[in-house]
């Protein structure tokens, strides 16, 4: 069943931050939504997520469905390696032979042992992205999830996103227009008359 949003509202006090939004996206869709900042991306997000609640409208599709989310700060546990913070959402079976592969394939190497205290950001992002796809789940929610990342790292990232997520619906927010050819997405422009690309 696709996720339908329809004419959602939300206000924050006198701020009007979503004022009519409708939005379709079929199973197993990625699509990216661009506009400018403090239009309503992540407040779209957080709706979807359940974290929020619209004063208007309505949302289908996401009802009985497992969501992920990779939020604009990381949420990692600070005094724990990178396995240990994606075993916290795969349980101590998860074989740590595949965790680390599954780090590897983001370009982190060597992280074992280490606290991810002593992580740069764009490590902790991509530990955080890791932990969101393992974590499966039909839809999977990115705020900004490259944000710290190099030209070569964002694409290695892109690249995992991609791999590993066919088949899940993927709803992403971005202020580069180049992560979503990257993830082959739709682009959805929030509070701005344009057309979808």
């Amino acid at each position: 069943m696709p996720i339908e949003m329809e004419h959602i509202q939300k206000s924050y006090g006198k701020q009007v931050v979503l004022a009519d939004f409708s939005m379709e996206v079929k199973d197993g869709e990625t699509v990216c939504l661009m506009g400018t900042s403090g239009i309503g991306k992540t407040t779209l997000l957080r709706i979807l997520a359940g974290l929020t609640k619209p004063d208007g409208g309505k949302i289908q599709g996401v009802q009985g469905k497992k969501i992920t989310m990779v939020f604009q700060e990381d949420r990692l546990i600070d005094w724990v390696d990178a396995i240990a913070n994606v075993e916290l959402v795969l349980g101590k079976n998860a074989r740590r032979d595949f965790l680390r592969a599954e780090l590897e394939a983001v370009g982190l190497h060597d992280c074992e042992g280490k606290p991810v205290a002593q992580l740069s950001g764009g490590m902790k992002r991509r530990v955080a992205i890791v932990r969101a796809v393992c974590a499966g789940g039909e839809i999977l929610l990115l705020d900004e999830p490259f944000t710290g990342l190099d030209e070569q790292t964002r694409k290695q990232a892109a690249d995992y996103l991609k791999t590993r997520t066919q088949g899940r619906t993927v709803i992403m927010v971005t202020h580069d227009v180049q992560d979503a050819v990257r993830l082959g997405a739709r682009v959805v422009w929030v509070g701005e008359e344009r057309k979808e690309e």
